[in-house]
């Protein structure tokens, strides 16, 4: 006790009364840095309780592989972005002029603006309706899984499926497919397009595409509409053999359009031989002076019958029954090309967005949900002004990821575009590896597309870190 309180005595005192004897390091000030000579200053821990030189020999290596991987290529971009092709020469801002200049990089410029608005819209907008229907369905989870399966497979692959799906050919593109299927369901397509008559036939050329009898035709006489020029695989599959037409009553005319062609070799010329096909579908033309006042369409076997106003009239094969067949859209043509490849994209990352959204609204608080439908909003509202909302930070971070995503979109571009629709499809990332590769390369205009590339994502990445930072401080 008198040790103790002697000891608190000095204490007391101010260090000029101090006993001469005393052995007491002053104590430092409240609040200040502790003396440069101090046990503290030497082993000073963050707030983890690490000490900060050995913090930094661990963050060392990452350092490191930070300024070798993306530090030193920017400095060296944007300095390379400065000279000209061969590297030696100062360009100035000529490449960077070029930009701006150049068809074929203001396209890719467009493009590229396109992309940014269309596709990481329409992926979330997709995914955030496939997220709230999931909830609402017996098999939602298995729905997402098939929806998010195409985020499995990689862009290379992605391509060349949709390159299959987007094919010009009916018999092999999927789009074309059901698009023509759709087209033919309301539109009758011309099944002949390279029908034509033999000169022996008693058919000639009317103009314009069309066939006409060469003399008028009677009734009680069956007329014979020959044609070749139609391959076997090209007719119709319902189409049956030819026969000779029924006796006409009251007038009426008949006749029969058939293939004059019999396979293997064999049959006459203008005779309806057994093997020969009757051209079904095809539209005969009662013609007198010039108008039409009566028409028909042949069956299946070929065989069709005018009314008895056609008596006297020239038989005529319209047009239309040569035209091209409807072959549907030309999807990686100059004008669609573009779109196709973002709904390519679409397919692949709206189950990137449906996940993302379907985990925020997992988090929603029901009691909310709930409190609006007994106040009597119905589900539209209640989606509309409650989940919407409420979803936004969500529906941020999907869209500018998804933005930051399409800014360097390369392989879908590169793998669906075909050679002549590529530079209508050209966007940033592919002209920056067209410039920057191959027999012509230019280095320094490829250094300036990806300096604009860079500019174009920092404020995307501005805002996406602001946007964060203000989530933290709630």
């Amino acid at each position: 006790m008198t040790t103790a309180a002697a000891g608190g005595a000095d204490e007391a005192l101010p260090a000029d009364r101090q006993p001469s004897g005393g052995t007491s390091v002053p104590a430092p000030r409240k609040g200040g840095p502790a003396p440069s000579g101090s046990p503290g200053a030497r082993g000073r821990r963050s707030v983890t309780g690490t000490r900060r030189v050995i913090a930094a020999l661990f963050l060392l290596p990452a350092l490191v592989l930070l300024g070798a991987l993306v530090v030193y290529p920017i400095v060296y971009s944007v300095y390379r972005s400065f000279f000209d092709q061969a590297g030696t020469g100062f360009a100035g801002i000529d490449n960077y002029k070029a930009l701006f200049t150049d068809d074929t990089i203001r396209t890719a410029v467009k493009n590229n603006a396109i992309w940014v608005v269309f596709a990481p819209t329409v992926a979330t907008a997709l995914g955030l309706i496939f997220a709230v229907l999931t909830e609402r369905i017996r098999w939602g989870t298995a729905f997402k899984l098939v929806v998010f399966m195409p985020m499995a497979i990689s862009m290379l692959a992605a391509g060349i499926i949709f390159r299959l799906v987007y094919d010009q050919a009916p018999e092999r593109g999927v789009a074309n497919a059901v698009w023509v299927g759709v087209h033919d369901t309301f539109a009758q397509s011309a099944g002949f397009p390279k029908a034509h008559p033999l000169p022996v036939h008693p058919l000639k050329a009317a103009g314009g595409g069309a066939f006409v009898t060469k003399t008028p035709v009677r009734a009680g006489q069956p007329v014979h509409l020959p044609l070749v020029g139609v391959l076997p695989a090209k007719m119709p599959g319902d189409a049956k053999p030819a026969r000779a037409p029924g006796p006409a009553s009251g007038g009426e005319i008949t006749g029969t359009a058939w293939l004059d062609f019999t396979q293997g070799g064999g049959g006459r010329p203008n005779v309806i031989d057994a093997r020969e096909l009757g051209l079904k579908g095809i539209k005969v033309e009662a013609v007198k002076d010039g108008k039409v006042v009566a028409s028909a369409t042949a069956g299946a076997d070929g065989t069709f019958t005018l009314p008895a106003s056609a008596d006297g009239a020239g038989l005529r094969l319209p047009a239309s029954n040569f035209k091209e067949p409807y072959n549907g859209v030309e999807w990686l043509g100059p004008t669609l090309v573009t779109p196709g490849i973002i709904g390519s994209y679409v397919w692949m990352w709206a189950g990137f967005a449906m996940v993302l959204i379907a985990a925020g609204l997992a988090g929603l608080p029901r009691e909310l949900l709930e409190a609006a439908r007994v106040d009597g909003a119905n589900e539209w509202q209640v989606f509309r002004r409650i989940t919407v909302p409420m979803l936004a930070p969500v529906l941020a971070v999907v869209l500018v990821t998804l933005m930051i995503n399409v800014l360097k979109v390369f392989d879908l571009v590169f793998i669906i575009a075909p050679g002549s629709s590529q530079d209508d499809a050209n966007v940033l990332a592919l002209q920056l590896y067209r410039s920057s590769f191959g027999t012509d390369a230019d280095l320094g205009v490829g250094s300036a597309i990806a300096v604009l590339l860079l500019l174009l994502v920092i404020p995307v990445m501005l805002f996406n870190i602001r946007r964060i930072r203000k989530e933290g401080r709630r």
